[in-house]
């Protein structure tokens, strides 16, 4: 995990000093589809989130196999048939709140992300609107945002559009601390 980190942190503009990193190892991220037959959902605590305050570059990382379902035949078909984790393990967000936040006063907001989502080894350019909250110290971040299967190209036969919705609703949250408090 640690090696992932660093490699978040890689990515983000490090010309800037510890005290403006912050890191999640544990966002949750819930996945949920809405279909005529039958509702499913699916959750990690496994997302890892870099964030840099001082230039609002925001970037999360999560392995697919760490999703888990209610029945385990869904989770199977989940990482087999649609996600092919094992020739596509992680999906990732790389991007930048728009929005200029000093997170050194408590207070709430709501921000926009503009970035580059990769699922399924296909990269897709994407706003998400979401609310980064700051109280005593601590910084958190929610969003609640749609995901099409078609956009990254995850092929659902035609006899399971009943079962499987078009799009996914996509839960994300995280709670950072400062990265130099991690050391």
């Amino acid at each position: 995990m640690k090696y992932i980190i660093v490699i978040l942190l890689g990515w983000l503009n490090i010309n800037h000093t510890a005290q403006d990193l912050y890191t999640c190892k544990n966002a949750r991220i819930t996945l949920f589809s809405h279909a005529l037959i039958e509702d499913i959902n699916a959750v990690t605590p496994a997302g890892l989130s870099v964030y840099n305050a001082a230039t609002g570059e925001l970037d999360f990382s999560v392995a697919i196999s760490t999703f888990h379902f209610e029945k385990a035949f869904m989770q199977q078909h989940f990482n087999s048939d649609y996600m092919e984790s094992d020739k596509y393990p992680r999906a990732t967000f790389k991007g930048k709140i728009q929005e200029r936040i000093d997170v050194t006063k408590d207070g709430a907001y709501t921000v926009n992300v503009t970035g580059e989502l990769t699922v399924h080894n296909v990269t897709q350019t994407r706003t998400i609107q979401g609310n980064l909250t700051v109280k005593n110290g601590v910084i958190t971040m929610t969003s609640e945002f749609m995901v099409k299967c078609a956009d990254h190209h995850i092929d659902i036969p035609q006899i399971l559009f009943y079962h499987i919705a078009e799009s996914i609703k996509i839960t994300v949250s995280a709670a950072y601390t400062p990265y130099n408090n991690q050391k």
